[in-house]
């Protein structure tokens, strides 16, 4: 199995900055990509970002030009620096990752979630 614990997160005010951790943790296992996905009260569970082990960035119109992600390969951990956050960038944000265990098969995992309220 593999453990995903987010931090960061918080109260922030309109136009202001957030950045948001995500480790990793298990005990043999290969993490292909890693990313943030976000759920606002009431609404679906949407894609913020991903990162490829080779770098690759898939960004939803939404973040683009305003969030930031970062992966430490070495180190199982993944980054979202997050600028010019608007109200509507509120909702609880969760870790994503899939990763093997070493074996033929590749598994989704989720983070238990980080709340960032973006208000005045």
């Amino acid at each position: 199995q593999v453990q995903l614990v987010e931090s960061g997160g918080g109260l922030v005010q309109p136009g202001g900055s957030l950045s948001l951790s995500c480790a990793a943790s298990g005990s043999r296992f290969t993490i292909y990509t890693m990313g943030w996905y976000r759920q606002a009260p009431g609404k679906q569970r949407d894609l913020v970002v991903t990162i490829s082990s080779d770098g690759r960035t898939n960004y939803a119109e939404s973040a683009k030009g305003r969030f930031t992600i970062s992966r430490d390969n070495a180190k199982n951990t993944a980054s979202l620096q997050m600028k010019s956050l608007k109200p509507e960038d509120t909702a609880v944000y969760y870790c994503y990752a899939i990763a093997d265990l070493l074996g033929p098969n590749r598994y989704q995992y989720w983070g238990q979630g980080t709340q960032v309220t973006v208000s005045s």
